[in-house]
């Protein structure tokens, strides 16, 4: 499932960095404490490698 925005790529990095131990789940915010809490590793490694290019910043929901 690919990420349909730059915030969603660069929540979900951040929340599997977190996953990880890479950096502590305390300082993660917003959307990326809810991926790192209800999502699997290989779920946020396919949301973070979406391509950018094209992609708009933000997306309404």
């Amino acid at each position: 499932m690919p990420a349909k925005s730059k915030a969603q790529q660069k929540a979900a990095g951040a929340a599997l960095s977190a996953k990880r131990g890479e950096i502590p789940k305390s300082k993660l915010r917003g959307a990326s404490k809810e991926m790192a809490e209800s999502m699997t590793e290989k779920q946020l490694e396919d949301f973070a490698s979406t391509k950018r290019k094209g992609k708009p910043e933000h997306v309404s929901r």
